[in-house]
């Protein structure tokens, strides 16, 4: 693992250097954070938005972290405390009985992102981010990225990469800061978001997987460090149309953030200070060399955003193309509307959503719905199949 850090590093670092000769000309940033945020305010939904159905597709889980839709429309859900659910395409769930033994669940970790391999329809594979109570080079707990096999009932799944990505740090006591969404992009790599640990050291040090935005070669299992200087990466989707890829990190005192990726890009999260984990400075740090910038930013306060996906195609009219986010400080999805450049041009609510508490993932299913898990815990949580009215 070291090796492989020590390699990506000296990339990065060549990387780095460009990037602060160009600034963030080539980042989509459309202005400096100040306490309001980066771009225009928020407004309300566009006159000519559709209206928005919203259904119960399932409910009574406990803080569902992912989902997925397979291409023969069978929904697959995990839950933070464990656990794996298939909602099948006559409306029927089930449970997926998978060995998971070893999840180390504490804090805000546990059984986390989720995505299905690109081919999924030939081998039915999917990945899984989630701790481990023995996956550190010290035998003790760390996060790793799982591969699974699911039989064609949906009935159980069975490890066959264990760990394809292994000993990503991992906070031992509280869980605190621990990432971590998967996605693959548009040339077949995965893509992996991971939290500081609330460590303050660890987003500026590439001798560390930590507070990252990492993409992995699947032949190999191989993790580069292709962003580095973030706080907590909980969102990331890849933009329909230019492969663009955009993160989303909660912040800490101020400065929740949406950032595009840049190879190599140091988005500045600096919080050392004397010593401490010092939550109080900005999210970027702009006396940083090349810091990029945020394309948004929540000011303060912030709204403690997670899961992002985009909207895609005609049947969304006005809302096609939009960027949303989920709220879990408060409520609801963002959306944001980016410009050709990657610019933020507008941001709202989504007025239909704002009564279904904490967001913790929108996701765009294959069947061009969008669906959504509910973060309010207790037992109380819903995954939500939500379509523009007919």
């Amino acid at each position: 693992m070291r090796a492989r850090l020590l390699a990506a590093t000296t990339a990065l670092l060549s990387a780095s250097a460009l990037l602060a000769g160009c600034g963030g000309d080539d980042t989509g940033d459309s202005g400096s954070a100040t306490a309001d945020g980066i771009g225009p305010a928020p407004t309300s939904a566009p006159n000519d938005a559709p209206t928005l159905q919203v259904e119960t597709v399932l409910d009574g889980l406990d803080h569902p972290w992912d989902v997925a839709q397979a291409p023969d429309g069978t929904l697959l859900l995990d839950e933070r405390a464990g656990g794996f659910t298939a909602v099948l395409p006559d409306g029927t769930s089930q449970q997926v009985a998978a060995d998971l033994d070893d999840l180390f669940a504490t804090g805000e970790t546990g059984q986390m992102g989720l995505v299905l391999d690109p081919a999924f329809a030939d081998n039915r594979r999917f990945y899984t981010c989630q701790g481990s109570v023995d996956g550190g080079a010290d035998g003790g707990p760390a996060i790793e990225v799982v591969g699974w096999t699911v039989d064609a009932g949906w009935t159980e799944a069975t490890r066959f990469a264990d760990p394809l990505v292994g000993e990503i740090p991992v906070n031992r006591d509280s869980g605190r800061h621990g990432g971590c969404r998967l996605r693959f992009d548009t040339d077949g790599s995965m893509l992996v978001g991971t939290g500081d640990n609330a460590i303050g050291t660890n987003p500026q040090d590439l001798d560390t997987l930590a507070g990252k935005l990492l993409r992995v070669d699947m032949a190999t299992g191989t993790p580069t460090v292709i962003g580095y200087g973030h706080r907590n990466v909980q969102g990331v989707a890849v933009q329909p149309g230019t492969g663009r890829v955009f993160t989303a990190e909660q912040g800490s005192r101020v400065d929740d953030e949406v950032n595009l990726a840049v190879d190599g890009g140091n988005y500045g999260w600096d919080p050392v200070g004397d010593g401490v984990y010092d939550e109080s400075v900005p999210m970027t740090d702009t006396d940083i060399p090349g810091a990029i910038e945020a394309v948004w930013s929540s000011g303060d306060p912030t709204i403690a955003v997670c899961g992002i996906t985009f909207l895609d195609g005609e049947q969304w009219g006005a809302y096609d193309g939009l960027l949303l986010l989920g709220v879990q400080k408060d409520t609801g999805v963002l959306a944001l509307r980016l410009d050709d450049q990657g610019a933020l041009v507008e941001q709202f609510r989504l007025p239909e959503l704002e009564d279904y508490g904490r967001i913790r993932t929108p996701q765009l299913g294959t069947d061009g719905a969008l669906y959504v898990t509910t973060d309010n815990g207790e037992g109380d949580d819903q995954l939500l199949r939500v379509t523009p009215a007919a």
